[in-house]
């Protein structure tokens, strides 16, 4: 696998949200607007981008019997050196996300990328493989995010956590034809089984694709 394919792969084909379900805590709890998304999103880039590369640089001397809770040791400092940042620098974003953050330690994308992937891969593959997951799981967040945002409040709006000045907020859909179940946790799980429906079928159109080329 080139460093492209490696850094790409998080995107579709093992998409960490709609393909292969980890997460889901975060994924359809924070998922109200499109700054929780980004919050959470930039939150886990940065600690399974850094954990990925502490899991790479002491592999070779991990005893293999206590792997686990080292990796769990390496995770929760991380976690909390961010949730302390973002209480000091982004304190309105850090109410919001509220106690999903120190959750990120028990998320299975960073623990799943330690294990599976940082373990047993040099540092430069085991970063692009962090800011990959991280990404793709970013991207995952502020779909859902945004989808839920313009259906439950009609418009989009995203505030920048330092400042609180307005990046950008816009109406699209007039607010008597807003539906305001989306801002709740059925209205996530809806969204949520739509999206990752559609990667189902393309994951099933590619496999068809395939076996028709095989048998050709």
């Amino acid at each position: 696998m080139t460093v492209f394919e490696n850094f790409k792969k998080g995107f579709v084909k093992e998409n960490p949200a709609f393909v292969l379900y980890l997460g889901m805590c975060p994924t359809l709890a924070i998922t109200t607007t499109l700054n929780n998304a980004l919050g959470m999103g930039v939150a886990v880039i940065a600690v399974l981008t850094v954990a990925n590369i502490l899991v790479s640089l002491l592999r070779k001397i991990t005893p293999i019997d206590i792997r686990i809770p080292v990796y769990i040791v390496i995770i929760a400092t991380l976690v909390t050196m961010v949730e302390m940042l973002m209480h000091a620098f982004t304190t309105e974003l850090y109410t919001a996300l509220g106690v999903f953050i120190p959750l990120i330690v028990v998320n299975c994308i960073i623990l799943g990328r330690a294990e599976a992937y940082a373990s047993k891969n040099n540092v430069l593959n085991s970063i692009v493989d962090g800011i990959g997951m991280g990404l793709a799981f970013t991207v995952s967040l502020v779909i859902l995010a945004g989808i839920r945002q313009l259906l439950a409040t009609g418009g989009l709006s995203l505030v920048n956590p330092f400042t609180e000045s307005v990046i950008f907020d816009f109406t699209l859909i007039p607010s008597q034809y807003t539906i305001s179940l989306f801002s709740q946790p059925t209205g996530a799980f809806i969204t949520f089984a739509f999206i990752a429906a559609i990667f189902e079928a393309s994951k099933a159109r590619t496999v068809k694709k395939l076996t028709a080329k095989e048998v050709k």
